[in-house]
């Protein structure tokens, strides 16, 4: 009878310490800690300078306007002279197709084809050095005139352990993870946040790079803002299989009461 008790609360103790085991630590939940702020100190900043000089590829679309003294001049490039409206019509929402169809697509060459100017080759081309090659083009037609180009879609794919995993345009020049994260609802409890892979589309084909948004270090890391095509993809951590996000008071309190009704069963019984 008594190795049967030992057993049993030896089984019990096993349980238990499983159950208190599995659950996910606020450690690896919470973004930005290691902050080096004191009782002292209360805001802090982290040198990162933004610079948007992202190279254009193949299956870019770009948003081109012409803006001349002459109106049928602008109209002929613009297209009726509708796409910045289009364009301005939507902030950080995807299913926009005004802006894909009124935008000009890198084809697989690197070239667009312009009006007036034909085939221009774009590829591995800055947005600024873009916008100077297309402006000294056009200024050979028409004097007086101002050329702006941006990016018509900036794509993000982000996976894994989001929310809402999926593929997400983006309408503006630049974005960071945490908002591109936002986008997707957040990542979950389980989101393995200390090794977030971010794959990058390259001119020789994709590069991986890790990045560790617990730390409050990646404020000053490079790979903070994104690049377009960029693929996110938040690992699960390995207790996703059995653990808990929270403590899971009420089992553990069953599993008490069952160890109770167990133990006083197992005494009545011994006497």
């Amino acid at each position: 009878m008594k190795k049967l008790l030992f057993r049993n609360v030896l089984y019990a103790a096993v349980v238990a310490t499983l159950i208190l085991t599995s659950c996910v630590s606020q450690k690896k939940i919470l973004y930005l800690q290691n902050e080096a702020m004191s009782d002292s100190i209360t805001s802090i900043e982290y040198q990162n300078k933004r610079s948007f000089d992202y190279k254009v590829q193949p299956g870019d679309n770009l948003y081109i306007r012409v803006s001349s003294m002459d109106k049928n001049f602008s109209e002929f490039f613009n297209n009726t002279g509708d796409r910045m409206g289009s364009y301005g019509s939507s902030s950080n929402s995807s299913g926009n197709p005004s802006i894909y169809l009124n935008g000009f697509n890198v084809s697989d060459e690197g070239t667009i084809d312009f009006p007036y100017a034909g085939k221009i080759y774009v590829k591995d081309l800055t947005i600024d050095e873009i916008q100077q090659k297309i402006q000294t083009i056009i200024g050979e037609y028409q004097k007086e005139t101002i050329v702006y180009v941006k990016l018509g879609l900036f794509n993000l794919t982000i996976l894994g352990e989001v929310a809402r995993p999926g593929q997400y345009q983006v309408y503006q020049s630049d974005i960071n993870l945490f908002q591109a994260l936002a986008l997707a609802g957040n990542a979950t409890d389980f989101g393995n946040k200390k090794n977030v892979k971010i794959i990058h589309q390259t001119t020789e084909g994709s590069q991986i790079v890790r990045v560790n948004m617990n730390d409050a270090d990646i404020l000053e890391n490079p790979q903070y803002y994104l690049k377009p095509n960029d693929i996110i993809y938040v690992e699960p951590m390995g207790i996703k299989r059995y653990g808990f996000t929270t403590m899971p008071y009420s089992t553990i309190f069953s599993a008490a009461s069952l160890l109770v009704t167990v133990l006083t069963f197992l005494l009545v019984t011994a006497k």
